[in-house]
């Protein structure tokens, strides 16, 4: 719910630069995996908020994708470790209140279809439920996708993204190619590159995975001409306080220990 007001604000910032009119239309894309930021979206857009079209994008771990393409949601694939690893999600707890709407706020069909994802790892929607996801778009980004988008935008503007926000922008990318919509549209920005320094340095330029990780910090400060965030500044100089290290079978031993109990 405290997501919602992203979404306004995004609005209210683009009628305050006169970027739109008041009452037009704006997409949003939303890169995740747990789909709770973009079911913000989808709240906002049933409260009011002129909201067209909901693009969902999803890295490798593509479970959304298919849903919205199939209207079968099927947990049982490979799991993939990407870049993006808020994303790395195979079942996507928010859906289950979409689930819930489309379903015509009906519990029993809810629990019902939450049931058979639980014992199956699968559950199939219904045509009517389909055609209540008109407003929804999904696709995905590869990794090679969402390190080609960041090495793109910076070459282009400079701008640096985090490996979430790629995923998002390749993503919309794919839409207006498919689409053809041109409306104007907010990306929703959900990480700092600062938290996946090296993997969007290596989509900038490989030379730079010789680095260390600090000199990597501060060179992503140079090129996006952004301030190095202080709670990673802070560890820079910050004492190690814990370099306690035990085997499988002496750990409770050392837990009573650090409670005081041996």
């Amino acid at each position: 719910m405290p997501q919602v007001c992203y979404y306004v604000y995004a609005y209210a910032s683009l009628l305050r630069e006169e970027r739109i009119a008041e009452g037009e239309k704006i997409n949003v894309v939303v890169p995740t995996g747990n789909f709770g930021n973009i079911l913000a979206a989808f709240y906002a857009k049933n409260m009011g908020l002129p909201i067209a079209k909901l693009i969902c994008a999803s890295n490798e771990n593509k479970v959304l994708y298919d849903f919205f393409r199939t209207g079968t949601y099927d947990r049982n694939r490979e799991f993939v470790l990407t870049s993006s690893p808020s994303m790395d999600i195979l079942i996507s707890s928010n859906l289950e209140r979409l689930i819930y709407r489309i379903a015509g706020n009906n519990p029993d069909r809810n629990r019902e279809m939450m049931a058979s994802l639980s014992e199956s790892g699968k559950y199939e929607i219904d045509d009517e439920m389909k055609k209540e996801l008109a407003d929804f778009y999904g696709n995905y980004a590869s990794e090679q996708q969402t390190a080609e988008e960041i090495s793109r935008l910076y070459n282009n503007c400079g701008y640096v993204l985090d490996t979430h926000t790629a995923v998002a922008s390749a993503v919309y990318r794919k839409y207006v190619d498919e689409t053809g919509d041109r409306t104007k549209t907010v990306i929703a920005s959900t990480a700092s590159p600062f938290k996946f320094t090296r993997s969007v340095m290596n989509a900038i330029d490989k030379k730079y995975d010789s680095m260390g990780d600090f000199e990597l910090v501060d060179e992503l400060s140079r090129l996006a001409n952004v301030r190095v965030p202080n709670a990673i500044e802070e560890i820079r100089t910050a004492p190690v306080l814990h370099d306690r290290q035990c085997d499988i079978d002496e750990m409770k031993s050392v837990v009573k220990q650090f409670l005081g109990m041996e």
